[in-house]
């Protein structure tokens, strides 16, 4: 009866508690956002801005495999059909729920800065409005390369794109935007952060101008637009061309790359990956025997394991963790600055290109071989190769699988193998625009991705 008693005094003192709370009418001027320190502060949350991407297309890409016993034992049932590339409904709304936080967060910066009264004009106006600008671009680019068709200029205006959700205001109603109109407006928000971000940027995870630069360079890519690509990331690398010397890493290590290192453009980490996980994804065979042994990048991305015998986990995430790191680094620049050199005719300045990135990975005490391929199908088949190569596990294959596809000679059809069973994902599948939750087609009433 004690016990009963002290139990009853602490409920009645939690309400009193309650009720003195709630008798309390807060001052909405402290919790509402309004001036340029507080939009600054905003886009500074890196855990909201820099994390939670996606990871959809990557457990879907060809650069790993699970055996059954590892596939069977994943705990999320819906990364594990991802995995196979099921196409059923599911309930998972965190691949897009988190992309839309940052879009959201952006738009909030937005509108505290256009109601501002004066400063407009400032060096802190511009470096806030240009980061506002390109988190949105990013995050929508990333949405775009889940759960989107590949860009192809003859039919983008007709396929569905996303919402394009350009305020705060939560009770607007949410359309898909043809894919047309959603790569324009990633394209005008990143022209828009190239014309006020600064070169340089003290705080880590903000976006500068050199990010900027990269990111219109990877949205032209996407777009087939090697002309423009290849013009971005030449503008990047004028501005950070530095790449890190394998040879002065602790490859061996388990995380060799530091955190936020020169390479880094623009730090963003994915969502948990089940199938991705440090010791669940097998790393694809085929894939890992293309290094030299005298490619630094052998021992820094992987690690042996011995179940089974001689496969290998990754360990490379610029993150310098197990998460999987689908940021934009220096690295990625070089790559697209010799594919597109090499499609647009710039034969010499791709064999360059390539070289410098190549020597930057290889063992300062072998015999470096640099690529003279003057063949121009060949030598863009060597790129290609290297692009895989160095941005195994960062967020880049799902959408290179796509837009790859879309021409003849570099189709590819996916193929898992999962105990007795054989599953296969063709190019152009309808499957490479992943199906969006139905939790989020019951909240918006947007139309659900072709079938």
């Amino acid at each position: 009866m004690r016990y009963v008693n002290i139990i009853h005094l602490l409920i009645a003192l939690l309400c009193s508690s309650c009720a003195d709370f709630l008798d309390k009418k807060p001052d909405i001027k402290l919790v509402v956002p309004k001036t340029l320190t507080d939009a600054d502060l905003l886009l500074n949350d890196y855990a909201t801005m820099n994390t939670g991407y996606p990871v959809w297309g990557e457990i879907g890409t060809d650069d790993y495999y699970l055996t059954v016993q590892r596939w069977e034992a994943l705990s999320n049932y819906e990364q594990r059909m991802a995995y196979v590339w099921a196409d059923a409904p599911y309930t998972d709304a965190v691949q897009w729920q988190r992309p839309y936080k940052v879009v959201y967060i952006a738009n909030q910066v937005l509108d505290i800065l256009n109601q501002l009264p004066n400063g407009k004009t400032s060096d802190d106006y511009r470096r806030v409005k240009g980061g506002a600008h390109f988190y949105r671009a990013f995050a929508f680019h990333q949405l775009l390369g889940i759960y989107c068709p590949a860009y192809a200029t003859d039919k983008a205006a007709k396929e569905l794109g996303i919402p394009l959700r350009l305020t705060p205001n939560v009770d607007e109603r949410s359309v898909r935007a043809s894919l047309q109109e959603s790569f324009d407006q990633v394209i005008v928000d990143l022209n828009t952060a190239i014309a006020n971000l600064p070169v340089v940027e003290i705080v880590k995870g903000r976006p500068y101008k050199a990010s900027a630069y990269a990111a219109l360079s990877r949205v032209y890519l996407d777009m087939g637009d090697f002309e423009r690509a290849y013009r971005y990331a030449d503008s990047c690398l004028s501005l950070r061309p530095e790449l890190l010397d394998f040879n002065t890493l602790s490859v061996p290590s388990n995380f060799p790359m530091p955190r936020f290192n020169a390479e880094v453009l623009f730090p963003a980490l994915a969502t948990v990956a089940t199938p991705m996980a440090a010791t669940t994804a097998l790393i694809d065979t085929l894939l890992y025997g293309t290094y030299s042994n005298d490619d630094l990048r052998k021992k820094a991305f992987f690690k042996p394991n011995s179940n089974p015998v001689n496969s290998q986990y990754y360990k490379g995430s610029y993150d310098q963790s197990t998460t999987l790191f689908f940021g934009i680094t220096t690295s990625e620049m070089y790559l697209i600055k010799a594919e597109t050199a090499c499609r647009i005719g710039k034969y010499e300045e791709a064999r360059q290109t390539m070289n410098t990135l190549l020597r930057s990975r290889w063992d300062k005490n072998k015999t470096f071989n640099p690529v003279i391929e003057s063949d121009r199908e060949l030598l863009l088949r060597i790129v290609l190769n290297e692009r895989r190569k160095e941005l195994v596990f960062r967020g880049r294959r799902w959408s290179d699988l796509k837009r790859l596809n879309l021409d003849p000679r570099f189709q590819a059809t996916l193929k898992r193998i999962v105990g007795d069973k054989t599953y296969t994902l063709a190019p152009n599948d309808l499957r490479y625009a992943y199906r969006i939750s139905e939790t989020v087609l019951e909240l918006s009433g947007i139309d659900q991705n072709k079938r």
